[in-house]
């Protein structure tokens, strides 16, 4: 039992050792740690969205209600504090963390005007998801352009 503790103790103050200089290294981790996991949460769900539209999945107007719900829920969170200015790929030891481009905060940004479409889409697909295949087959479409503007811009392939 001794030789535990001796173990632990020592590791605890390696931990708090080499804490610090590993955060100089990797900023921001907890914000783009976030953020990926909501952008995650977002893909599973329109993912779920998305193979009842193709056919690849039963169309289920309760689910499909559901899983609008999440994302309109999602599009409405203030999430500005998983987006830093630095917490970009060209920021020191960033790249091989994440793929997002500095211009999200350049001056001349349009990242809020996208942000604002994304929201309005995720509105229109709560509003028809559980309206029938067809009603959430055109709903689709739109939701997806409006992501994919933003990756267009200021995603990283």
């Amino acid at each position: 039992m001794e030789k535990f503790i001796k173990a632990a103790l020592c590791a605890t103050v390696l931990a708090t050792t080499v804490s610090p200089a590993m955060a100089e290294d990797f900023p921001f981790e907890d914000q783009i740690e976030g953020r990926q996991g909501f952008f995650q949460m977002v893909k599973f769900n329109m993912g779920v969205l998305g193979a009842m539209a193709k056919g690849k999945r039963d169309y289920d107007a309760e689910l499909a209600q559901a899983i609008a719900n999440n994302l309109k829920n999602a599009a409405a969170m203030d999430n500005a504090l998983m987006w830093p200015k630095g917490s970009d790929m060209d920021a020191k030891g960033l790249s091989d963390v994440t793929k997002a481009k500095a211009d999200i905060w350049a001056a001349d940004s349009d990242i809020g005007e996208k942000h604002k479409n994304w929201v309005a889409a995720t509105n229109i697909m709560a509003e028809s998801a559980g309206q029938g295949l067809d009603a959430l087959r055109d709903a689709i479409g739109p939701l997806g352009k409006s992501c994919k503007s933003c990756h267009d811009n200021y995603k990283a392939k």
